[in-house]
């Protein structure tokens, strides 16, 4: 397997605040790889890390097989798009994006070329002349992100570049970031606190919190099969029920809730669910955020995963409700539920017309097969 990129236990502490804490990692040549988690969690300081920004105070960063140590910015094979763009107001769009070829002293005929064919990569074919100030914000992404790549770069840092962007234009660019990816074949090291960005994105994720990697893998494995708590509620909507007891019994699992309810799981429920290859196991149960290892486990269940039915359902986990809420979200709509042996329960179904006639406080029926959900420990 190709790694172009090697983090070996990596730290970084701010005074008495530890940023970083012995996180590993890899990254294999041409790959979309995201650092996803919530503000502070240390990703952006592991980005400024790969790009010699500033020097880790533990472990060892190895890009293309070579120890970044002492290593300069302007020596390394990265470039980086910076939140705010960091564009020069004073030039125009072609003078911005062939500054790095300028600063490398390129001959002006092989300027010209390379310029043309980032200029149709990112689709900016007769802007060359527009002042920044004269460019929308999906343009001056653009800008950005040509000025990075006409530089041939081996690897490109981008630290969440979409969040100044208004959601309609932030979820056009996702889509054109990774079609320019797939297209150049340049390695990108995405950070991120977008959760959907993410899983729209990356051929794979790592999933931060309080300084360390709680999980890896693909957006599929990530949303499909959450390691912990931590995880699955930060990616994507959920239900969480608590459970007082684990029985076991032939194939199946059961789950006894603390309002007496009974819920089935089948014990393959993990099947599916495989580990990052070459990762280093989690750091340990308080990366989730809780302390208490000797707590009961709980189960997770999607929204989405949830049905509705008008009659009994054989073979399924099967109970009554009661609407709360119903929340229209365009082409989903959500339903707030509450069951006696579960509590509240989350149920997402499509805008298609075969919801049925509900409204609040009906009374209802749900179900979900054995296999679906998951049982998740602190």
């Amino acid at each position: 397997m190709n790694y172009i990129v090697c983090a070996e236990d990596i730290s970084k502490s701010y005074g008495s605040i530890l940023a970083v804490d012995k996180v590993s990692f890899t990254v294999r040549e041409g790959e979309f790889f995201s650092l996803l988690g919530p503000s502070g969690c240390g990703k952006t300081t592991i980005l400024r890390i790969l790009g010699g920004f500033i020097e880790q105070d533990g472990g060892t960063v190895s890009i293309d097989g070579k120890d970044m140590k002492g290593i300069p910015p302007n020596r390394r094979d990265t470039a980086m798009v910076f939140q705010n763009l960091a564009l020069f107001p004073h030039m125009d769009v072609r003078e911005n994006i062939v500054y790095g070829l300028r600063k490398r002293k390129f001959p002006a005929d092989r300027i010209r070329e390379e310029l043309n064919s980032i200029l149709e990569i990112v689709d900016l074919k007769g802007f060359e002349t527009r002042r920044i100030s004269e460019l929308s914000g999906g343009q001056q992404q653009r800008v950005a992100l040509a000025r990075s790549l006409i530089v041939k770069p081996k690897i490109l840092l981008l630290d969440e570049p979409l969040a100044s962007l208004d959601k309609k234009l932030r979820v056009s660019m996702q889509g054109e970031l990774k079609e320019i990816q797939k297209r150049i074949g340049t390695t990108f090291l995405y950070v991120t606190h977008d959760q959907g960005e993410a899983l729209t994105m990356s051929d794979n994720i790592a999933v931060m919190n309080k300084g360390v990697i709680i999980q890896m893998g693909t957006p599929d494995s990530i949303y499909n099969c959450p390691w912990n708590i931590f995880t699955a509620d930060f990616i994507g909507a959920g239900n969480f029920i608590p459970v007082i007891s684990v029985e076991k019994e032939n194939h199946m699992f059961v789950l006894k809730t603390e309002d007496r309810g009974r819920i089935f799981l089948r014990d393959d429920f993990k099947k599916d669910c495989r580990d990052f290859p070459g990762v280093k196991k989690i750091q340990g149960p308080e990366s989730s955020g809780v302390k208490d290892k000797t707590a009961l486990p709980v189960f997770f269940i999607r929204p989405e995963k949830i049905k509705i039915t008008t009659k009994p359902q054989r073979n399924k986990n099967l109970f009554n409700g009661k609407v709360k809420a119903i929340i229209f979200e365009g082409p989903d709509i959500r339903l707030e539920v509450v069951s006696n042996t579960l509590g509240k329960i989350k149920i997402e179904v499509k805008n298609d017309g075969s919801l049925p006639g509900l409204k609040e406080n009906d009374n209802l029926l749900f179900h979900w097969d054995y296999i679906d959900g998951i049982l998740l420990e602190y």
